[in-house]
């Protein structure tokens, strides 16, 4: 086995044989298919009461990703905890003495967290989004209508970058609590505030959850919001560039610090 291969199995036991990683993963993916049933079935039910701007511009594809707002805080801290906790328990000097070879340690774990954040994404968003163009009813949409399967798949795309980026910011602040501490906030909140303010919105469709979630949409003005400036693909290309810059930051302290 080469010392790659060997890092790479190394850092796909310490990931499974965590149990909290484990649940943090099963919960981004229940409560993401879950939220996104429930909203699917309250808006079936409410469609009459909506405006004919709303009406005309409902994109029933995006409407099945909606619990992505709940379930992509359980990416970041499974993103966090898979860099984080080797800090906040001491084991970072094991590893680091094991793999003194610091970009093999840090982009193995990566590898390795990415692809199961990866397939857990694409699990969530293909159940979502069949599961919640059933409870539309008439208002549903299909895989093979234009666009769809590529919001689909840039659903899963969306759920594994998240976890990347919180990979990366936690390399860089060293601490599970300090990085939790500025990305739940910062997502749940700060984000979806200032989207919602009109001086600071030209602003926040910049930051990575924002511009990145517009690859899952399919109507550019979903439910009469304002178009942004990018396209799916831009959107999703901006949030790569938070990634790199945040995985870059995180290897540069890495190899920078003294365990």
């Amino acid at each position: 086995m080469t010392a790659v291969a060997a890092v790479l199995q190394s850092e796909w036991t310490k990931i499974r044989t965590v149990s909290s990683t484990t649940w943090t993963l099963i919960s981004a993916f229940v409560v993401t298919v879950a939220l996104s049933a429930a909203l699917c079935a309250v808006m079936n039910a409410q469609f009459g009461n909506l405006s004919p701007v709303e009406r005309a511009t409902f994109d029933p594809t995006f409407l099945s990703f909606s619990g992505m707002v709940l379930g992509q805080l359980a990416m970041v801290v499974f993103g966090v905890m898979v860099v984080g906790t080797e800090y906040s328990s001491g084991m970072i000097r094991t590893s680091l003495a094991a793999v003194p070879q610091r970009a093999t340690f840090l982009f193995s774990k990566i590898t390795v967290a990415t692809a199961l954040a990866l397939v857990i994404g694409m699990a969530t968003s293909f159940l979502s989004f069949f599961l919640g163009q059933a409870l539309l009813g008439e208002h549903r949409t299909t895989i093979g209508a234009p666009n769809v399967l590529r919001a689909v798949v840039g659903g899963g795309l969306y759920m594994a970058l998240i976890a990347l980026f919180s990979m990366g910011v936690a390399a860089m602040l060293r601490s599970s609590m300090l990085s939790l501490g500025i990305l739940m906030p910062f997502f749940f909140l700060v984000s979806q505030i200032l989207s919602a303010v009109p001086g600071a919105k030209s602003v926040a469709r910049y930051f990575p959850d924002q511009a990145g979630s517009k690859i899952m949409q399919v109507v550019p003005a979903a439910l009469g919001g304002d178009p942004a400036p990018y396209g799916p693909w831009g959107g999703l290309g901006i949030m790569l560039l938070w990634v790199l810059a945040a995985l870059a930051g995180g290897y540069l302290v890495l190899a920078r610090r003294d365990a």
